[in-house]
């Protein structure tokens, strides 16, 4: 499956990401990403969930795991920048993390309450910093200067990015 934007090119990943949040609340749509994400894979068999779109592509099992691991990497991201003077934020490698985290096992069921319940720790931590928190930045090893602010527009444009990549990954599979 193609992603929508050249994955070689980190800024084309933040501008991509963005335009799905578009002038939308980052807040209100992170709240809201995990029905969104229910919604998109109801109906869904656990063997449907397990099937790959393509050669490299993820099945809609290892999306949501992606979904509930992305949460913890970003709320860590979160936290360094509030508590540290320009940290510097790693990247990571999401396929690595895919198969090393054996993103394949367990149920959608588990991996879509592992996300809510990591989304719903993730907003606490943002509704509680005060108003400075969300200007202050880190730098990205791949992306450079980034806020909080920045950061929970990534996180709702990613949930946005894979709620698509889940109704593609259905279309291919037939599911």
């Amino acid at each position: 499956m193609t992603p929508r934007y050249d994955p070689a090119d980190p800024t084309a990943y933040v501008r991509h990401v963005r335009s799905l949040v578009g002038d939308h609340d980052p807040l209100e749509l992170l709240a809201h990403a995990p029905e969104r994400v229910a919604r998109a894979v109801a109906g869904l068999s656990e063997d449907a969930a397990r099937e790959v779109s393509g050669p490299g592509g993820w099945s809609v099992l290892q999306i949501v795991r992606h979904l509930a691991d992305s949460e913890i990497v970003y709320g860590y991201r979160i936290r360094l920048i509030a508590a540290a003077d320009r940290p510097v934020i790693p990247g990571y490698d999401q396929d690595a993390w895919a198969g090393s985290l054996a993103y394949h096992r367990g149920t959608l069921a588990d991996a879509l309450l592992d996300y809510a319940d990591a989304r719903r720790v993730t907003l606490a931590l943002l509704r509680a910093l005060p108003a400075d928190a969300w200007d202050r930045v880190g730098l990205h090893s791949e992306r450079g200067e980034e806020s909080v602010r920045d950061i929970a527009t990534l996180l709702a444009g990613h949930d946005l990015n894979h709620e698509g990549q889940i109704a593609r990954t259905r279309a291919v599979v037939g599911a």
